[in-house]
């Protein structure tokens, strides 16, 4: 008889009490197949969340900064944003807490600190000198509007002028005003019954610094003198002000003006400009003014020692150009270089050798601040030829559309992939090197490769090295180059689907050890790439067409009606010939007049020559069907190893042996149940769908949603018939209405599809009271794919290839493969596929699936390493044999039968473990209930994997493997627009990543270690550099006073001689800067307690010198006085001619 032991019991109620409270529900097994207890080492402690770094070009720019000795560039934008850019490498992300446009930027030159004004008024003063610069002090303007700002070089008085057209004055040390102010009324004529305009310009005079020249909008400059608080001279001209400049010997300065003119005055000649010059004015005949032109919004006025000097403008072009883009004007001397630009102007600065403004300003280059990209010209050479941009600015020069993010890659990728791409790169840029090179890479401590893919709107994609929290472009690839391009309106099928962007590319599925790429675009096209190192000239493109229908007669049997013959091989030799189909792609109609069996999209018939690099191995295009365009693809996946990609969208799925070209799989949705369908289905034809338009992939306008509609699921979210970002989310919880859906992807070492959004837009269009949840149900789409080994029934008693679907209303299905052997076997025997009937069901749509061994360890799929298979003919015979060996199988294959493996499915609102080849569900985790999963990634971190999940509401969470505990769940972004829904990836090693704006990728980490280690890596912006010497005056400006006058700004401005400034005029804020953390301690809170120690004990040691200096004097100066007064009573009585 079997002993009774009260403890166990005990212990199984409090082990099933504590799951409960963490919303897990083990599965009860029978004896004798108890899960066996798998040994877990993440905890919550190896979990943090934070930013790293923010790469791409600054999201709506607004402001332009450069310091000339430490060489730093820092860039404001209209979201309050702060980027910094030193040498390549070395960059930085700040925000400012208000979100305020940032207007102007003034660095304090050389002392690693930065002024920013914002658009509400306040200024800032940021500390460049740690590695996460911070705000040291802000100063809010209470009663008036900030305009314009100027801080001469080495001065510590920031000029401020305002709306009203007054100057205040600012101490950067302390940011509190001074008392001293230039009121506009004083500036101005006393006679004049105008106000002057906002200050648009202040600078001092470079060769007296008592001079402050103050430029207002209307048309009015003033010279102030600082010293006896008036005007010296007044300037007036009919047109408003845009900017001034001054020439460096102090006697002239040039101005701008709104009708394209710029006029040069002499410092004492206020009466009429001396040369008034309209740089693309038409010059009329008789003497006449020129006509007018286009605002000049910039001048800068440059000296050299050696010839004529430069003025640089922006703006100004005559009106008559109409369309010509926005342009820099370069004037040197007698010549004038008109150089256009891809976007418009933001600001522009000359970069010049010398920070002092009373010294030639030799410059070398101007740095153009575009609307969406960073140029500098180079001014040393003939032609001005710009620099090669080092930074990854690039990411949006055509709308990023998808993205994958790949941690711990094989070490050869990024290699091989910079040796493809260094071909691609353009030529006839500056032979110098890159100006902007201040600051100091950090230590990077991250060993791994990382490589980032991004799909755009244009169809090309590209890789970039993101190893070590840098980003560089490696290689790009043009998908759009397999098809004809249209030449006119007529000619232009792909329209019936998508008006704009019919390449844009929606999902990415990459298996980095075979090198295989696909990718699926919105025209409903898969492409199919291999990776070679030679070039090649394909003479036919092997293609294939696939008619994917979805049309139920007969709901008893729906596997009754099967579709016709759905591949048409075309350039492809198959080994095991199809019958031609009539499915020419120009055009063909049914007997009805509808267009059939078409695709959106022409592939060329012409040889294509394919660089090194991704060559086209197989195109496959879905047909339209009977008048209806083909649906948009929402899940894909390759396996190298079994040669097979498999497709899915609304309608059903198609699998593809690209190594035979041919089609293996054309299914409705409904058919892979077979008689196991649990829904009941009406007949539906397709013609009532109608589909017309593509997913929206382009969102470069912002798009927000209300916050009630944030819990809601993207996956039905509403579509316009052309390319434009879906905002509005779904109008109801139901997952089952879902027809969109987010890719199949793998994370670890898998062939991984992309996270995409695409909606059916009949659906969406459709819905309405009489749409009934049954014609929901019926639109069921292939939401994720996943190929591996494991096994497919519960009777199996080994692992076997197949292939996992997961559909949008939570069911998970399997089909069996059964390949046949390598080498040439595998190229003229048949792939058979088969359902299992195999079922699973999750709440929500599938989105992620993965597998694990007895010992909990991930199982990749199985995959073919790289080999070259463009090899010359006399190896052909030979290599094929080596090339085709049989397929390498996952670590599985060599487990005993005993011994079973997990599947692990994430949907949109719970994980499951499921056991295998029980099917029993080991462990279950209800992740949300009020929102849903965006994203969920089995990824591998310490040595161990998780499950990492980011929802709709902004929480990102992991899970442990297999037991779905909960280890980490923070509130980090809410879903505001789309881009972010489809652009969010995890990857392994505690990394993901997402489209924060429309030009910019913010990567972030979720493990502890790296939070730990970003200090290191981080680089540094401010590193010690002398400041040059002052330009000699010379000996005789120097005698007769012609050298640069300097002015003691503390007396003037100070609050002994200006007073105190109205305490309601402007409030001071204290901010954060300084403090980094213990970490930090060259600037942190402990570094600062230690200095101030030091600085007190050598305080402290001076003062105790001092007293003994100050003795010793004293009892010197008593012996000298009693000596003097020996002397004067000794020599009192002589005359002057007896000494």
């Amino acid at each position: 008889m079997r002993k009774f032991n009260i403890r166990k019991v005990l212990d199984g109620l409090t082990a099933g009490s504590s799951s409960a409270s963490q919303q897990q529900q083990p599965q009860q097994h029978p004896l004798g197949s108890r899960e066996p207890e798998i040994q877990e080492t993440l905890q919550s402690e190896h979990f943090q969340l934070c930013k790293t770094v923010r790469h791409g070009f600054p999201y709506q720019p607004s402001a332009l900064a450069f310091d000339p000795v430490q060489k730093i560039l820092a860039v404001g934008t209209q979201t309050g944003a702060l980027r910094l850019f030193g040498r390549p490498g070395v960059e930085c992300y700040c925000q400012h807490d208000s979100g305020a446009a940032v207007i102007q930027l003034q660095f304090l030159i050389n002392e690693g600190a930065l002024v920013s004004a914002l658009a509400d008024d306040t200024l800032h003063l940021w500390n460049l000198r740690q590695k996460r610069p911070a705000i040291l002090h802000s100063l809010k303007f209470c009663r008036e509007r900030v305009t314009f700002c100027h801080l001469p070089f080495q001065s510590k008085w920031l000029y401020v002028g305002t709306e009203r057209g007054n100057i205040h004055i600012v101490n950067v040390e302390s940011f509190t005003l001074s008392g001293y102010v230039i009121m506009w009324n004083k500036a101005i004529e006393l006679s004049s019954k105008s106000h002057p305009g906002p200050v648009v310009h202040i600078s001092d005079n470079p060769m007296d610094e008592g001079k402050l020249l103050i430029g207002f909008e209307s048309g009015t400059v003033v010279l102030w003198d600082l010293k006896s608080k008036k005007a010296d001279y007044r300037y007036t001209y009919d047109e408003a002000i845009h900017s001034v400049a001054w020439h460096h010997e102090g006697k002239q300065f040039i101005c701008s003006h709104s009708d394209g003119t710029l006029t040069i005055w002499n410092v004492k000649s206020p009466a009429k400009p001396v040369q008034t010059i309209t740089p693309h004015g038409k010059q009329l005949k008789d003497g006449k003014k020129p006509e007018p032109c286009k605002p000049i919004l910039k001048v800068e006025f440059k000296t050299t020692r050696s010839g004529e000097p430069f003025i640089i403008l922006s703006g100004g072009l005559s009106y008559d150009t109409v369309g010509r883009r926005p342009c820099l004007t370069v004037m040197h001397g007698k010549s004038t270089a008109v150089l256009e630009m891809d976007y418009s102007i933001v600001d522009f600065l000359t970069l010049c050798e010398t920070p002092y403004p009373n010294d030639f300003q030799e410059p070398y280059a101007v740095v153009v601040l575009l609307e969406k990209d960073l140029v500098l010209i180079d001014l040393a050479q003939n032609g001005y030829p710009i620099f090669e941009n080092p930074y990854p600015l690039s990411i949006h020069e055509s709308p990023v559309t998808c993205c994958e993010y790949f941690a711990d890659c094989p070490v050869d990728l990024i290699p091989a992939l910079y040796s493809v791409g260094a071909r691609q790169k353009r030529q006839g840029y500056s032979k110098k090197e890159w100006p902007i090179n201040g600051g100091n890479w950090g230590l990077g401590a991250q060993s791994y490769p990382e490589i980032i893919i991004t799909g755009h709107a244009d169809g090309s994609v590209k890789f970039w090295d993101a190893s070590a929290i840098m980003l560089q472009v490696l290689y790009k690839l043009k998908t759009s180059k397999v098809f004809e391009k249209t030449r006119n309106k007529d000619d232009r099928p792909n329209t019936d689907i998508v008006d704009e962007d019919p390449y844009a590319i929606q999902i990415i599925s990459w298996c980095p050890e075979s090198r295989m790429l696909c990718i699926a675009g919105v025209s409903a096209h898969v492409i199919i790439y291999r990776f070679s190192k030679q070039e090649v000239v394909t003479e036919v493109i092997p293609m294939l067409e696939v008619r994917l229908l979805y049309e139920i007669n007969d709901v008893e049997s729906p596997e009754s009606e099967q579709p016709p013959t759905l591949s048409t091989p075309v350039g492809g030799s198959s080994p095991q010939p199809i019958p031609p189909q009539s499915h020419p792609s120009t055009s063909s109609s049914s007997s009805d007049g509808l267009r059939d069996n078409v695709p959106c999209l022409k592939v060329k018939n012409s040889p294509l020559k394919q660089s090194p690099g991704y060559q086209t191995e197989l195109v496959i295009q879905l047909v339209w069907v009977s008048g209806e365009p083909p649906q948009q693809i929402t899940s894909l996946a390759i396996n190298s190893s079994y040669g097979l990609v498999v497709f899915g969208n609304c309608n059903g799925i198609a699998m593809v042996d690209y190594l035979q070209k041919s089609v293996l799989l054309n299914l409705g949705t409904i058919e892979l149940y077979g008689s196991n369908d649990p829904y009941r289905r009406e007949p539906r034809s397709p013609r009532k769908s109608r589909q017309p338009s593509g997913a929206g992939l382009c969102d470069i306008s912002e798009g927000s949603i209300v916050p009630e509609d944030r819990c809601k699921s993207p996956t039905s979210a509403k579509m316009s018939r052309k390319l434009s970002l879906p905002t509005d989310l779904k109008p109801d919880l139901d997952s089952s209405s879902t027809c969109v859906i987010k890719a199949a992807e793998y994370v670890e070492l898998s062939c991984t599809s992309g996270c995409f959004d695409v909606k059916d837009n009949s659906f969406s269009r459709s819905r309405s009271s009489s749409v009934t949840s049954i014609d929901k149900e019926s639109r069921e789409a292939i939401s994720a794919l996943h190929f591996c080994e494991t096994f497919t029934r519960k009777a199996d008693s080994s692992p076997s290839p197949c292939l996992w679907v997961g559909t949008t209303l939570g069911t998970v299905l399997v089909i069996a493969l059964n390949l046949p052997p390598g080498g040439e076997q595998r190229l003229l025997q048949p792939v058979i596929v088969s359902p299992s009937g195999t079922i699973l069901r999750l709440k929500g749509a599938i989105l992620r699936m993965a597998f694990l061994d007895t010992t909990g360890c991930l199982m990749p799929p199985a995959y073919e390493p790289w080999k070259e298979h463009n090899v010359p003919e006399e190896k052909d015979e030979k290599e094929k044999l080596k090339k085709r060996r049989p397929v390498s199988v996952s670590p599985s294959s060599s487990q005993e039968i005993s011994e079973n493996q997990y599947a692990v499915i994430c949907s949109e609102k719970q994980a499951k473990v499921i056991s295998l080849p029980t099917q029993n569900c080991a462990y279950k985790q209800n992740i949300t209930e009020t929102s849903f999963v965006l994203r969920g990634d089995i990824v591998a971190l310490s040595n161990s994997i998780c499950l990492a999940c980011f929802c709709a509401n902004g929480h990102i969470m992991t899970f442990s493997l297999p037991s779905l505990r909960p280890l980490l769940d923070v509130y980090y972004l809410p879903l505001t627009n789309m881009r972010i829904a489809r652009t969010f990836c995890f990857t392994n090693n505690g990394q993901a990543l997402y489209l924060v704006s429309p030009t910019e990728i913010q990567r972030l980490t979720y493990s502890q270690e790296t939070c730990e280690n970003l200090q290191e890596m981080l680089g540094e912006l401010f590193t010690p550099v002398e400041t040059p010497e002052a330009p000699n005056r010379g000996f005789f400006k120097g005698l007769f006073g012609g050298g640069a006058q300097s002015l003691d700004r503390e007396e003037l401005f100070g609050e002994s001689s200006s007073g105190k400034a109205s305490r309601s005029l402007a409030q001071h804020i204290p901010g954060p800067g300084g403090i980094e953390g213990v970490k930090g301690a060259a600037s942190g809170v402990v570094g600062e307690l230690a200095r101030a120690r030091l600085a007190l004990d050598e305080r402290g040691q001076k003062l105790g010198d001092l007293e003994e200096r100050t003795a010793a004097m004293l009892s010197s100066a008593d012996a000298f006085s009693k000596h003097a007064h020996e002397m004067m009573l000794k020599y009192k009585d002589k005359k002057w001619y007896q000494f």
